[in-house]
């Protein structure tokens, strides 16, 4: 008997790619200069997209052995998608999609398939046991279009069907996949043939639920008539039937074939405006099976999949624009004043923080040598060349390393400026997380480093690397002085989400003026006003719990999906930081601590006077990192 937590919801069998979408919109993919990336291919979506909302999924099919190859099955895994089923090809390349949008009617699209490793799938890749675990197969058009592919898919419908699961078939029509079209024509939907609806045709009596558009429903019956051609079907299959319609949303059968189509089941629809159709469809089906697998009506399983295809068709990309549950739940009950879903605000938040971020952080323990007026000061003041400052650096993220031993929560906040090398060397240890400031150091009002085209900068980080800015605000500033405040952190809030990276906003108000128990509060309260929502906030200690009670109230009303608050240091001696760290004991929000000095400026002071060796340099630090560790976690 299977364990419950070994059960699957869903398996998906098919195709997977990465896909290239076209930055640039309302341009022909000749003259598209810059690329965004993600998993794609039909089954591969729904596999997301299922996981997303809540359903415990997998996708089965083959990946090359090479980056891409392991870029979909590691997203598959940050997703919540069981990799169990992913088999590497070592002879074949992973598939490509490369596409644009010219405008909301033409979407030129070239695939990169010729001997591609998805569709090298073979019976032999079907475990009977595996499939035995799942409550539905989910098998794809594409996939039937060569002989190899349509034995693996079929094996796995006699499995399914033997240890009782549903069978669904997603129709999947894409001409260009099956040599009907050219090279040039991916986007083509719709070509008539007779082999394809013959191979159609024999996967329909054993199905449970199938699903295609209009084309794809012609295609599958052979018919030209789209009333016609859902009798046929329903002929061949008392599976209930899916109709997509694009904007119209979609009609469902389940049962006999009404007089007019209208009169079949249908959802709420939601009007919206087209940006993107590629992908709708998955999204389409992943909101229908979150509602079908648990047992909803079909009213209910229409209305989810219409609302996920508003989503999937208002955005660009096809996978990452799927929504969450909790994203889906909120358009349901609050719905949205704009027509173009990707302007909400509100929904993008919630998109961002259940399906943007990359890894979960319960805690987060980090050690901070991104410091760079203070280190060029103590360089100065011993005699030292700063250049020797980045070499100091690396020495750091070896303690830090030491410190943290291969265990998750530790992380590490790096400039650019002098900590190239170091950035280098931290992003080696997998597990550590890591920040970079962009603030001109000790700036008021805040200005960026370098440029303040601070998107610009940004593109050419790695996507897991969260943004820092250090803010001196305080409630008293003259107003001026915090509108400037609150705009610039407004403009790198709205950067970073553009770019899909993480923020921590580090907010000073002790050195500005009093800092009372409604201080920081205040703080925050100002910010959240403007819609900045920070994914993580950095906090200098507070004077109590009344202080950490109410900032936790602040973070909980505005922004509940808030990673949390990291406690600074101030170059505060060792022990006035443990007695930070218990007086945060009570508080729901503080994660961890992100602190410099106090580990790092003894050691160098004699490094760069040369008073003191490296590994004694690295010892002294990780020494102090390891004790901060230790008063945290006997909090």
């Amino acid at each position: 008997m299977d364990r419950l937590e070994d059960r699957l919801d869903v398996i998906t069998i098919g195709r997977a790619s990465v896909d290239l979408y076209g930055q640039q919109i309302g341009s022909r993919l000749e003259d598209v200069s810059s690329f965004a990336k993600s998993v794609g291919g039909c089954p591969a979506n729904v596999a997301i997209g299922a996981a997303r909302l809540g359903l415990k999924s997998a996708w089965l099919g083959r990946v090359g052995d090479e980056p891409f190859g392991r870029f979909i099955a590691e997203q598959m895994a940050r997703e919540g998608a069981s990799t169990e089923g992913i088999i590497t090809d070592r002879d074949r390349l992973t598939a490509l999609a490369i596409l644009a949008v010219e405008d909301d009617k033409h979407f030129p699209l070239i695939f990169y398939r010729e001997d591609c490793a998805d569709m090298a799938l073979t019976e032999g890749d079907i475990s009977e046991d595996f499939i035995a675990r799942a409550s539905a197969v989910l098998v794809t058009g594409t996939h039937f279009s060569r002989p190899s592919t349509a034995a693996a898919q079929k094996i796995a419908m006699q499995f399914a069907r033997h240890h009782g699961g549903k069978v669904i078939f997603d129709i999947d029509y894409r001409p260009n996949l099956w040599g009907l079209a050219g090279h040039g024509a991916g986007d083509e939907r719709y070509v008539p043939s007779n082999v394809v609806s013959s191979r159609m045709r024999d996967v329909l009596p054993h199905c449970d639920l199938i699903v295609g558009t209009e084309e794809e429903i012609l295609i599958g019956s052979g018919e030209t008539d789209l009333d016609a051609a859902l009798r046929a079907i329903r002929s061949l299959s008392s599976a209930v039937i899916v109709l997509k319609r694009g904007p119209m949303g979609c009609v469902v059968f389940d049962g006999d074939i009404p007089e007019r189509i209208e009169d079949g089941i249908v959802g709420q629809g939601f009007p919206i405006e087209v940006y993107n159709t590629l992908g709708a469809g998955d999204a389409f089906l992943s909101g229908f099976l979150r509602g079908w697998l648990r047992g909803e009506t079909p009213e209910t399983c229409a209305t989810w999949a219409n609302a996920c295809g508003a989503f999937a068709v208002s955005r660009l990309l096809c996978s990452p624009e799927i929504p969450s549950f909790s994203e889906l739940q909120y358009f349901l009950a609050h719905g949205s004043q704009e027509k173009a879903l990707r302007k909400d605000q509100a929904l993008n938040h919630i998109h961002w923080a259940t399906t943007g971020r990359r890894r979960d952080y319960p805690e987060l323990m980090a050690l901070a040598i991104d410091h760079r007026t203070q280190l060029e000061e103590l360089a100065d003041k011993v005699g030292a060349d700063r250049e020797r400052i980045s070499a100091f650096k690396l020495l750091a993220v070896e303690a830090a390393a030491r410190v943290a031993d291969g265990r998750d929560g530790f992380g590490m906040l790096i400039d650019d400026k002098y900590g190239r090398e170091a950035l280098f060397a931290a992003s080696k240890h997998a597990n550590f997380w890591i920040g970079r400031p962009v603030e001109l150091p000790g700036s008021r009002p805040l200005k960026f480093e370098f440029s303040e085209d601070v998107g610009s900068r940004l593109i050419e980080w790695p996507v897991d690397h969260c943004i820092k800015c250090l803010c001196f605000f305080h409630p008293d500033d003259p107003e001026e002085l915090r509108g400037a405040q609150r705009a610039k952190l407004k403009a790198l809030h709205d950067a970073a989400r553009r770019m899909g990276r993480e923020l921590l906003i580090e907010i000073i108000a002790g050195k500005s003026g009093a800092v009372g128990d409604e201080t920081v509060p205040e703080v925050l309260e100002a910010l959240y006003a403007v819609g900045i929502k920070p994914d993580w906030w950095k906090l200098e200690p507070q004077a109590g719990a009344r202080a950490w009670q109410r900032i936790d109230e602040v973070i909980e009303r505005h922004d509940p999906y808030c990673r949390g608050v990291v406690l600074l240091g101030l170059d505060a001696p060792t022990e006035e930081l443990e007695a930070a760290f218990a007086a945060t004991a009570g508080s729901r929000t503080v994660k961890g601590f992100a602190v410099g000095r106090t580990i790092f400026a003894g050691a160098a002071e004699k490094w760069l006077a040369g008073e003191m060796g490296d590994e004694e340099a690295v010892a002294e630090m990780a020494g102090r990192f390891a004790g901060l560790v230790s008063a945290w976690e006997a909090r």
